[in-house]
């Protein structure tokens, strides 16, 4: 049998929250779900968007919104300068459609990762004073660590708005205006805004001052698209006042009430905009953004988010459908080359083993390599993190390598690039990507090897679970060393993963009905679990299909027809053909073929329970 953790333990309708129990009128399995999360009122599930949490409660927000009002009436050059993944796309493309409608002078710059790296630095700002001259620079999505950039505009007499959301325990600079709910000494309720959350608050009362005297403004609930796009893009945890945020988007795009953009990335992906689910935001949309980026500049994601023409925003998503094919490319070699690495590192109980010797095919030499399984072999040694670099990396693609190891291995991972791929000598600046697992909070922990080890880190920043650094190529091996240190201290137990599971489904639940229900009874996601179900199943019969690929079909008691599952890369060789009976872990899915739809389990872990 698996080992599970249950969210939720309860079977009874009796023993749920008093608030929740009339739910399980309707769907016992429903009520239980909600339980699981935390829910104990109906109110907690409220979508309308007067339970959102007031913008006056944002510390900097007033301050923000009367300097953007004064600039609109005057006219002066606002320049949003956003950042370079979707939430930032998304936050520059609300920032400047909702500014544009209420009059303001408006234009945008995003740094190219590759050529000046993240954040309001003094580079950008030069650049933004000689292409723009603008009379204020308003940050999204970044900006919360950036002083230098600050002073830099400041010294040219531009006022400064920073609206970010990323963590920091630094003070914050000293721009005209600051509004983060993760800034020290704000006590907005909610900390999960990501960046275009924020943009909107300080839209929406601006655009409420605007009305309230009587100037031009817009109503900014019209781009709520945008703000759901991002949120679920960059993994916001869907808390209460997130979930109306993302609602209120996803509701918008199924009535075609939404960017061109948004339809046309939806027409190149083959998905119907009335069929789309939250999760898509994550696995379809937001990919396609993220590869202008990741793969060439941001200006075309955001363009394709800003353009009012069908063809330019068909052109556009089809641009950004190639990059994200490339992406998918670089990202499936870098992918091959970190698996050898570490599998390397399980198989040999030295050190100084490499991976091959010689030299590539360029006949450069292959120190690289060995310098990266060597110093994973330290960072994997005891399974506490995993921490890698090659000079020949793709920077724009090393966040989902080592998300992909984080998954894969359950462990905090650390990918590393070059800056620029023509400077590898010793003093050269490597980007590093970190992705991290329940328990270890990444930033901080990064934090702990700057705060010991200050000449270490040339810059860091992120979240819990995701954060970016950039150090010199001559400390990789040290930061390595010092990482595990931060590391060792932490439990046992952190690093061990928990699987969890809403339980097992009623029979009535095994239907058409129920799926579809499922899927549109909340907005699930980071924070706000996708419900996911266990079971016994007898076996009735199996295929494997391309290899790789495990399809059964199932018999559970009282339902009256074979329910269809399937296991997507399923190893093959763990598969025992005599299997009677298999214990899954599963969520509830609709299967579409030639026009019909049936119900399909998707198979997230087997065991066998009985062989035949």
């Amino acid at each position: 049998m698996l080992n599970l953790t249950p969210r939720y333990t309860s079977t009874r309708i009796d023993e749920l929250p008093t608030a929740l129990q009339p739910f399980a009128a309707q769907s016992f399995t429903l009520a239980r779900l909600y339980a699981g999360r935390g829910i104990t009122a109906p109110d907690e599930l409220e979508t309308s968007l007067s339970g959102l949490l007031p913008a006056e409660a944002l510390h900097g927000v007033t301050e923000a919104v009367r300097l953007l009002d004064v600039a609109i009436d005057e006219r002066q050059r606002i320049l949003i300068v956003g950042d370079f993944d979707c939430d930032g796309a998304t936050s520059t493309a609300l920032m400047m459609r909702a500014l544009t409608k209420m009059g303001a002078v408006v234009d945008f710059l995003v740094p190219d990762r590759f050529k000046y790296g993240y954040g309001l630095t003094p580079e950008i700002v030069e650049l933004g004073i000689e292409t723009f001259q603008p009379d204020m620079i308003v940050t999204v999505d970044n900006g919360i660590s950036s002083h230098e950039g600050v002073a830099r505009a400041q010294a040219d007499g531009i006022t400064v708005i920073i609206t970010d959301h990323h963590l920091t325990t630094k003070e914050t600079p000293p721009a005209e205006a600051v509004v983060n709910p993760n800034q020290l000494g704000c006590d907005f309720a909610s900390k999960a805004l990501v960046g275009v959350g924020v943009a909107f608050y300080v839209l929406g009362r601006l655009a409420k001052l605007r009305r309230e005297a009587g100037k031009s403004t817009v109503q900014v609930s019209q781009y709520l698209d945008l703000v759901a796009l991002g949120t679920i893009a960059d993994v916001g945890v869907l808390d209460k006042n997130n979930r109306i945020l993302v609602h209120h988007g996803l509701s918008a795009i199924r009535q075609g009430r939404c960017c061109m953009g948004i339809l046309a990335l939806l027409e190149q992906a083959g998905r119907d905009p009335k069929q789309l689910h939250a999760q898509d935001f994550g696995f379809v949309l937001g990919p396609r953004i993220n590869a202008a980026g990741r793969m060439d500049n941001m200006r075309i994601g955001i363009e394709c988010l800003l353009t009012e023409d069908w063809s330019t925003a068909q052109r556009l998503a089809q641009e950004l459908e190639q990059l994200n094919r490339t992406r998918r490319h670089v990202e499936g070699e870098m992918r091959a080359q970190a698996d050898s690495i570490v599998q390397a590192l399980a198989n040999e109980d030295n050190s100084d083993a490499s991976v091959s010797g010689g030299s590539d095919d360029n006949g450069s030499n292959n120190d690289t390599i060995i310098q990266a399984v060597s110093t994973a072999k330290a960072s994997n040694s005891g399974a506490r993190s995993i921490i890698l670099y090659q000079d020949d990396w793709h920077q724009g693609v090393i966040g989902i390598v080592a998300g992909r190891l984080k998954e894969s291995h359950y462990l905090p991972s650390i990918v590393f690039a070059p800056a620029d791929t023509e400077q590898t000598d010793e003093d050269s600046a490597i980007k590093g990507s970190a992705r991290s697992i329940a328990g270890v909070h990444i930033r901080d922990a990064i934090e702990q090897v700057a705060e010991r080890y200050p000449d270490l880190i040339s810059h860091f920043g992120g979240h819990a679970m995701a954060a970016g650094l950039t150090l010199k190529r001559r400390n990789f091996e040290a930061f390595v060393t010092a990482f595990n240190e931060v590391m060792a201290q932490m439990d046992d137990e952190v690093f061990a993963e928990q699987k969890f599971t809403d339980g097992p489904l009623q029979a009535s639940d095994f239907s058409l009905w129920f799926a579809e229900h499922l899927a549109d009874a909340s907005i699930w996601g980071h924070g706000f679990a996708p419900p996911i179900f266990d079971g016994v199943f007898e076996v009735l019969s199996f295929k494997i299909l391309k290899d790789k690929h495990l399809k059964l079909s199932l018999r559970y008691p009282d339902v009256q027809y074979p329910i269809e599952a399937i296991c997507f890369n399923f190893d093959n060789d763990a598969w025992d053909y005599r299997a009677k009976q298999v214990h899954l872990l599963f969520q509830l899915d609709i299967n579409e073929w030639n026009g019909k739809q049936s119900l399909q389990l998707m198979v997230k872990d087997l065991a066998v329970v009985e062989q035949g």
